[in-house]
């Protein structure tokens, strides 16, 4: 029988407000355990909470984002609740969530994968608070509990059960990562907890269209761990129906050092909460002028963005969204195609798919190296920008260009990246005070070809008995005969010129 598998996310994205959604005290990472826990944050008696405006204002960021710019799917009222579950790290014994009116239903991911593009549905993304943490590493025979995290306000963004395997999954992930760092509402940090997917999987025969009981992976924080827990979940459910058992409905955790899920609790349903309207908090009201001002201020967004990068740049799919998964990355490439253009020149004028591939296999390949996000990129874009400026205008070869590149990289990763290496104006001098300029005399070169030619007739035989790689040798001979300067173009052109004669 041939499975099917079938995914949804729920994804837990920290605000990225200074202080807490429903109390004053700060959301800074990393004060030591329990400094940044107030009075409302432990539940004293008689204590009441005050919603975050700057929350609000986030979640309703995200949902014109995820819906085109349009506001119909944020509601103008929505309702704090009550989830009721004891847990040590949840001082009130219940946590404030949203749960039958969220701030925002519905909405869209777009998602590019291999063999095409598919968009996700939202179901839902309501505000709601954090929990505190347990700690065990540290005490012998106990836990101990740290609530600085209490209180932290977090949109739960919920996805409707549209992806159907990892590469799906993780893909989503990524995009959504991408979206809440793009328009500013979150730091999407995985490793201290700002962005945490929780998977819901389940199988079902291929073609059938009920869905199979579903098991949650909890807390997923890195995009590697949401591939391998799907993958091994997906398995082992397969497997365990084909031997004749039956899936429990369930929590699970995933171990990443076995590779491993295993049930930590059977899961719970909706009515196991007892969800009730909080009755310290009133009605959340959006106002059409708060909406107004919020969209306002919003970004040219990631889709806009890829859209426009294939339809007035030429790029591919994959190119443009390589380009826009990160903001500042396609702010670095505009940057380098504006300073790639001669003086006057018009923007449509531009090489931008030159551009595109230093920026993605060039720069991209030093931040990954690095572990430096685009912000820090060691050679601005008007340094690179100049740089294939003077490769296009043929003043220099693309080997020039590359060690010009790296050699301005170098000086900022010694000066611990206060300060970017380079700057155009020394392009031009090095290249001139080195003799770096590309070798493009048509005379010149013929003279050059005429001795490789002369030099090399085993290889000029080879060539014409149809050995392709007989013409790259003589290219490479031509270029060592030139110091690494000729134009590799032209010495081509005239190479197979002469050979047909």
């Amino acid at each position: 029988m041939e499975w099917e598998t079938v995914i949804g996310l729920e994804v837990h994205a920290q605000l990225s407000t200074a202080s807490k959604i429903f109390s004053g005290a700060s959301t800074q990472f990393g004060a030591p355990p329990n400094a940044q826990a107030c009075a409302v944050d432990i539940a004293l008696p008689g204590v009441l909470p005050v919603a975050n405006r700057g929350a609000v204002e986030r979640a309703i960021r995200f949902g014109l984002a995820v819906n085109g710019m349009s506001a119909h799917n944020i509601n103008r009222r929505s309702v704090f609740a009550r989830k009721n579950y004891f847990y040590p790290d949840l001082p009130k014994g219940y946590q404030i969530s949203q749960y039958e009116l969220p701030v925002v239903l519905g909405g869209t991911i777009n998602i590019v994968l291999r063999d095409g593009e598919k968009a996700v549905r939202l179901t839902r993304a309501h505000l709601e608070e954090d929990a505190g943490k347990s700690l065990h590493e540290d005490f012998h025979g106990m836990s101990g509990i740290d609530l600085n995290r209490a209180g932290t306000p977090l949109l739960e963004i919920v996805s409707e059960p549209d992806m159907r395997s990892a590469e799906e999954a993780v893909a989503y992930a990524r995009a959504l990562h991408s979206l809440v760092r793009w328009i500013d509402i979150c730091d999407g940090n995985m490793q201290e907890g700002s962005f945490r997917c929780d998977a819901n999987v389940s199988v079902r025969p291929k073609g059938a269209q009920a869905l199979g009981t579903r098991r949650e992976i909890k807390n997923l924080n890195s995009f590697r761990f949401l591939q391998q827990a799907i993958e091994f979940e997906a398995r082992w459910q397969i497997e365990t129906i084909q031997d004749g058992g039956t899936i429990v409905q369930a929590t699970v955790l995933f171990d990443p050092d076995t590779g491993e899920t295993r049930a930590m609790r059977t899961k719970e349903d909706a009515h196991d909460y007892r969800y009730f309207p909080d009755p310290d908090l009133p009605p959340l009201v959006v106002t059409e002028a708060t909406i107004a001002e919020i969209r306002a201020s919003m970004p040219e967004l990631p889709e806009q963005r890829r859209r426009r990068y294939m339809s007035e740049f030429g790029l591919s799919a994959y190119d443009a969204a390589l380009l826009t998964a990160d903001r500042e990355l396609g702010e670095h490439f505009e940057e380098v195609v504006r300073h790639s253009l001669k003086e006057g020149e018009p923007l449509a004028g531009a090489d931008f798919k030159l551009c595109a591939n230093w920026v993605i296999n060039e720069v991209s390949a030093k931040l990954n190296e690095e572990n430096l996000p685009a912000a820090k990129a060691g050679v601005g874009g008007d340094t690179l920008g100049h740089i294939l400026r003077r490769l296009r205008e043929g003043a220099i070869n693309a080997k020039t260009a590359k060690d010009l590149f790296s050699e301005f990289w170098s000086e900022a990763r010694e000066s611990a990246y206060a300060r970017r290496g380079g700057d155009p104006r020394r392009v031009d001098a090095l290249i001139e005070s080195r003799g770096l300029k590309q070798m493009s005399d048509e005379g010149a070169l013929e003279a050059i070809v005429d001795q490789v030619l002369g030099a090399n007739a085993k290889s000029v035989e080879e060539y014409r008995s149809g050995k392709q790689k007989a013409f790259n040798a003589l290219i490479g001979q031509a270029m060592k005969a030139t110091g690494g300067k000729g134009n590799p173009a032209r010495i081509s052109e005239i190479l197979r010129r002469k050979l047909a004669s």
